[in-house]
């Protein structure tokens, strides 16, 4: 609870830094300590060192699972503060508004990890994107960006109605909105149960740009600054699938055999649609675009299952992904030329980001001995667990496999092919944080147990 507090005081503190402190730099400073901080309230809260005794009426639940995931979160956005610091001033003028409203989208994450109600879900969803809305749109001089957060914003309004169409079908049918007080069962549902389900379903699958209601994902991610990108296409999305699981476990999850084949299919037609159309891209930015797509395939197999194997993996995805993500996006914002012609020779010309790159791509590819195979991995054991449907998994892997081919199409050209990469000059804390990042993708693959055997704390 007080995570929650401070990340939206922290948000009002950043706005308000800009009226005191002239310089662009400071900003990064300001965010970098207010993170920090919740990373440490975090922690004493997980430990039970600190408790604020506010009744929140069971709205909020506080779980271990919440609760790691919080620090997830809060971990990554660190690493992105450290790494695209410089990067924020160049994208305008508004470096401390820019912070405030990661701040006030951190606020979100941490109440739709924690719901009780389908109103504290529509709540921080909506907290989560309204900011993002603004951050999509924030280079002004650029009409793609403009045309980003325009169509982030009609999609986003779109499918927030029929979430709330969703919520009004289900309180009809049950007269609460507590996901634990419906008491859906898994006999025959009410059909207003079952409308209500299925646009619920169609409104976190908008929210997660899972097929086929991803069509506004490639092109929002590619017009909005990279900066941004790397923050909505990786902490962002995993929180929404972390509340997508929670609310489908929580609340449908004695219907679970009703609307298994739908999410199956969801997921299947994810994973293809993200992985094929990623093959096809030139611009290695548009290309990690379409991987975040299909990388939501993965997870969408969490909500799929529905077990404790998904859900330890949906954390391990969590932590891998966003690391690897923030990692490569990091690295991309350096580069002069965006597309896969661009890193030609970059082994030459830089030869650390070179391969600091490197280990990116192959965790996103599910490569032994990196935090992306264990969290596949998982993910994958969960559906042959679930029972049911076992030729997902099968497909899963073909689809897995041909994501190693559009990265090691990457990581072909900085190694194998000739060419004169150029990159921006890189500070020394840069080359640390990008270092420790990359040894915490190692460290999560060596040892995946550290996140969870957290969970059971």
């Amino acid at each position: 609870m007080i995570a929650i507090i401070l990340s939206a005081l922290w948000g009002v503190v950043m706005m308000f830094s800009g009226i005191f402190f002239k310089r662009k730099s400071a900003a990064g400073v300001i965010a970098i300590l207010g993170i920090t901080t919740l990373i440490i309230v975090s922690l004493l809260e997980y430990g039970s060192y600190l408790y604020l005794p506010l009744d929140v009426k069971g709205m909020l639940t506080f779980t271990p699972f919440s609760q790691v995931f919080n620090m997830v979160a809060f971990i990554c956005t660190l690493i992105y503060f450290l790494l695209n610091a410089t990067e924020f001033e160049e994208v305008g003028n508004d470096v401390y508004e820019y912070y405030a409203l990661i701040f006030f989208i951190l606020c979100g994450i941490c109440i739709v990890t924690s719901f009780n109600t389908l109103l504290m879900l529509f709540l921080g969803i909506e907290i989560i994107s309204i900011p993002l809305y603004i951050l999509a749109g924030s280079d002004k001089r650029n009409l793609k960006s403009n045309e980003a957060s325009l169509k982030y914003f009609l999609m986003g309004s779109f499918s927030t109605g029929i979430m709330l169409m969703g919520i009004v079908f289900l309180y009809g049918a049950t007269g609460t909105f507590h996901i634990q007080g419906m008491h859906i069962g898994a006999d025959k549902p009410d059909p207003m149960v079952a409308i209500g389900l299925v646009l619920l379903l169609v409104s976190m699958s908008f929210k997660v740009s899972a097929a086929p209601f991803h069509f506004w994902a490639p092109d929002v991610y590619d017009g909005s600054p990279t900066i941004f990108t790397s923050f909505m296409a990786t902490i962002v999305k995993v929180a929404s699938f972390v509340a997508f699981l929670r609310l489908f476990d929580n609340a449908f999850g004695k219907m679970h055999a009703q609307w298994q084949l739908l999410a199956a299919l969801i997921a299947a037609a994810t994973l293809f649609i993200g992985n094929i159309t990623a093959v096809f891209q030139q611009s290695v930015k548009r290309m990690l675009s379409y991987s975040s797509i299909a990388q939501a395939g993965f997870m969408m197999l969490s909500v799929f299952a529905l077990n404790t194997f998904a859900k330890e993996g949906m954390i391990l995805y969590a932590a891998a992904y966003s690391l690897a993500s923030i990692g490569s996006f990091a690295v991309l914002v350096k580069m002069k030329d965006f597309s896969l012609e661009g890193f030609n020779g970059l082994r030459k010309t830089n030869p650390f980001l070179a391969l600091m790159n490197t280990i990116f791509l192959l965790s996103l590819t599910g490569i032994p001995l990196s935090a992306g195979f264990f969290a596949k991995y998982y993910m994958l054991i969960g559906t042959v667990k679930s029972g049911h449907y076992s030729w997902l998994a099968i497909f899963a892997v073909l689809m897995a496999a041909i994501s190693a081919f559009y990265y090691f199409r990457v990581i072909q050209a900085m190694y194998f092919k000739e060419g004169n990469a150029e990159a921006k000059p890189v500070s020394a804390t840069y080359k640390a944080t990008l270092l420790i990042t990359a040894g915490l993708v190692i460290l999560l693959g060596a040892f995946p147990d550290i996140l969870i055997k957290a969970l059971y704390n």
